[in-house]
């Protein structure tokens, strides 16, 4: 793999992103005009905070030199509890620099009602989001959630229509989803139906790390080159934490990583890397031959069909 130095991506051309910015742009103005009460996914992460900022921009005031206004819709985050501290400090900061209404809604409550069951106490909660996130619409009556899913990250995320409809269960029927020709979108809904919105679609990783790096988008120090003692598991590096213990017959190492994505702690690793900014960031990505969440996530190398297994049931 020949390795792509920094200086050379100046001559990378970024005049697309003006286009996608223009087109999450006008779906986030889409949902404010068709929808009564929705709300953006933000976890805190690069995707949620890249759509965050074209939602800055898409409900700014024109005579600001920032073009940024107060964004008309409250902020949903789905805590499973086992999130890494370093991304929901970031994403209570931004929140409050912004003057977002954040609502956070946890999956040890549902456990508390009795409406999420571990298997065993050590059991990944990420697949239990479903539940608590359904539990959230139905609390506030949301009608369309934003997130910022592209579908590049899986193949069950490549069939995804940008106006998702969920029925009045909340799940995902892929063979009943609304056709989107010419940017026209099919926004009716029955009640006790939601759409789930996906502006940033057609955007790539390396999509998502040029906006990053044009914008200059702070982001948690997780997603850049740092220490930490991991094990190598199922082709993995997985972060040594009380909750992701080394077992036994492992090897713990102090390796130099950084997250591609970040999610639950028992279901979301590392890659070994160097790249302590954007631009280095961006040249690795350029050179990398695997997805982001196949490079990363466990939760989806159980099977080929578990992210769409998940979708049907309620997951983001």
């Amino acid at each position: 793999m020949n390795a792509i130095h920094t200086q050379e991506l100046a001559h990378i051309s970024q005049a697309h992103l003006d286009a996608l910015e223009e087109e999450t742009i006008f779906i986030l103005r889409e949902v404010a005009a068709a929808f009564e009460r929705p709300a953006l996914l933000f976890s805190g992460g690069k995707d949620s905070l890249v759509l965050l900022r074209c939602a800055e921009k898409a409900f700014g005031s024109p005579s600001s030199a920032h073009a940024q206004g107060r964004i008309p819709y409250p902020l949903l985050m789905i805590d499973t509890g086992h999130n890494f501290a370093e991304v929901t400090d970031f994403r209570d900061q931004r929140a409050q620099e912004l003057g977002a209404q954040l609502i956070v809604r946890s999956v040890e409550d549902s456990m508390r009602r009795g409406t999420v069951r571990l298997a065993h106490p050590g059991e990944s909660r990420n697949a239990y989001q479903s539940v608590t996130l359904l539990e959230a619409i139905e609390e506030f009556g949301f009608d369309a959630l934003i997130g910022g899913a592209r579908r590049d990250e899986e193949k069950a995320r490549a069939k995804e229509r940008i106006f998702s409809h969920r029925d009045s269960f909340g799940q995902w029927q892929p063979k009943s989803q609304r056709p989107e020709l010419w940017n026209l979108f099919n926004t009716r809904l029955r009640k006790g139906e939601h759409f789930r919105v996906f502006p940033i679609s057609n955007w790539t990783e390396l999509d998502v790390w040029q906006y990053i790096s044009r914008e200059q988008i702070a982001l948690p120090a997780l997603y850049y080159a740092h220490e930490r003692a991991v094990v190598e598991r199922r082709g993995l590096l997985v972060p040594v934490t009380p909750l992701t213990p080394a077992q036994d017959g492992e090897a713990v190492q102090t390796r130099t990583v950084r997250f591609r994505t970040v999610g639950d702690i028992t279901c979301t690793c590392p890659v070994a890397s160097t790249a302590a900014n954007a631009e280095q960031v961006i040249a690795e990505t350029i050179a990398s031959s695997v997805s982001e969440r196949g490079a990363t996530r466990m939760d989806d190398k159980t099977s080929d069909a578990s992210m769409e297994r998940r979708k049907k049931e309620g997951y983001f």
